[in-house]
């Protein structure tokens, strides 16, 4: 055992690095690399250059998979920000046995594999005509975002006082009124911060999309996946780049929005 000396903390602190240095390493690798002005993957760089950017924008397969994961992610963030706010408000309410059950299967999809979650989305869907087409896996995404919403906004059900919603109903409130009024105010960081996850859940998502969508739907992760078989270039880097500045940039608004929420409960971030 090392203790907990200076000793023991500096050792901790130098494998911490170490990991964070293992996870990022590869990711500063394929920045610059997306900005190459030469046509193959390789250091040094032969010049600086947003030609594989515009090529995401100017090749049609790119375009249409942009889009289509855009749509997608849209429709499921909806989706999933309106049941999954639903969801955690009326477990955090209800008492009813089996809550812990219910609880469980709703958060079940972000703890089952999602191969296994994608074959059962296939062979249900495949009857209803909701295979090939952007809302069977919309709906999809829809499933594997919820869960984050339920987490995120039950955390932020914790610091609403029942005090309030009483208050507001003794005062002659409905119960749809008093949850516009005083529940959703105080629970929207946990909304915010659900819907954002749930985004860049259905963005980045590729075992479903390879399931459920033919090659008119194909979203942004599977056409990087199919461009991997076939040839690694540059606007392949391109858009992985993309998705690592949206995913940064939607967990550093998440973070604001925790530190907000902290801030109105009088808690020190």
């Amino acid at each position: 055992m090392l203790g907990s000396g200076p000793f023991a903390r500096a050792c901790l602190w130098g494998y911490a690095l170490l990991v964070l240095a293992f996870l990022v390493l590869p990711i500063l690798v394929i920045l610059p690399l997306s900005f190459s002005a030469g046509a193959f993957l390789h250091f040094p760089l032969p010049g600086l250059s947003l030609r594989w950017y515009a090529r995401l924008l100017e090749h049609e397969p790119w375009r249409i998979s942009l889009l289509n994961s855009l749509i997608a992610g849209t429709i499921a963030t909806v989706l999933a920000t309106v049941l999954g706010t639903l969801a955690a408000v009326g477990l955090a309410r209800a008492r009813f046995p089996g809550r812990s059950l219910v609880m469980a299967l709703v958060l079940a999809p972000m703890i089952v594999p999602t191969v296994i979650l994608a074959t059962g989305a296939y062979f249900f869907y495949r009857p209803l005509g909701l295979t090939g087409n952007l809302l069977g896996l919309a709906v999809a995404h829809t499933v594997l975002g919820a869960p984050f919403v339920v987490v995120t906004v039950s955390a932020t059900l914790g610091a609403l006082d029942p005090a309030l919603v009483r208050a507001a109903q003794s005062l002659g409130a409905p119960p749809w009124l008093a949850f516009r009024k005083v529940t959703l105010p105080i629970i929207a960081p946990g909304v915010v911060s659900g819907a954002l996850f749930a985004f860049v859940t259905s963005f980045d998502e590729v075992v479903v999309a390879l399931f459920l969508t033919g090659p008119a739907q194909r979203t942004l992760p599977r056409q990087m996946f199919d461009g991997i078989r076939e040839e690694i270039n540059p606007e392949i880097l391109a858009a992985a780049t993309i998705l690592v500045v949206l995913a940064v940039a939607l967990l550093v608004t998440a973070e604001l929005l925790r530190r907000r929420s902290a801030r109105l409960r009088g808690i020190a971030p």
